[in-house]
């Protein structure tokens, strides 16, 4: 009776572990990067990596949108989308000056030219300098809205604010805060 117990003791061992090793052998944990890409993308995601990303566009009004990356990743789901890392951005409208943003992280639509740019966005236009965490840029719409600690540095003025809401074409800005008991910080350079 005892070496029944032991053979079917031995056997359930045996059973488990080959289990185990099955399980690990042909069903590998997933081993899924951290991403510090802010608020961009679903971890989960398949992708292909590119180095040394360059896209030159053009829309129907003749404005060039080129776009610069040190790494760039297609997402397999929607190839459309691509995520940046370590971007560079140059905006040459149609009878304007030339945008520069540059940026640690962005995701940009090959098809409709958006892009969203984030961690360290700095912007520089004319002798102004704009600096955020998030760009959310159409030039389809005409519009850049930046947000979250903006400092906006021109020739006579420093002001901090929550957002700042820019057309492109005709130039109109809107700089403000979301809370409405909260004030647009501004500080004269003289």
């Amino acid at each position: 009776m005892v070496s029944k117990k032991v053979y079917v003791l031995l056997l359930a061992l045996l059973i488990i572990s080959l289990a185990y090793i099955g399980k690990k052998e042909f069903f590998p944990k997933k081993n899924i990067e951290s991403n510090k890409k802010l608020d961009l993308i679903d971890n989960s995601y398949s992708s292909n990596l590119i180095k040394e990303v360059n896209y030159i566009s053009k829309d129907s009004r003749g404005n060039e949108y080129v776009i610069n990356a040190e790494i760039g990743e297609i997402d397999i789901k929607n190839p459309d989308v691509i995520y940046l890392t370590n971007v560079e951005a140059l905006i040459n409208l149609e009878n304007s000056e030339k945008i520069i943003i540059k940026s640690d992280y962005g995701k940009y639509n090959t098809k409709n030219l958006d892009t969203i740019f984030s961690q360290n966005v700095n912007i520089d236009y004319l002798d102004k300098n704009i600096t955020g965490e998030y760009l959310d840029f159409s030039i389809e719409k005409n519009l850049m809205l930046i947000s979250r600690n903006i400092v906006y540095r021109g020739p006579e003025n420093i002001l901090k604010a929550d957002a700042m809401e820019m057309n492109i074409k005709t130039k109109d800005s809107k700089i403000f805060m979301y809370e409405e008991s909260k004030k647009v910080n501004i500080k004269s350079k003289n």
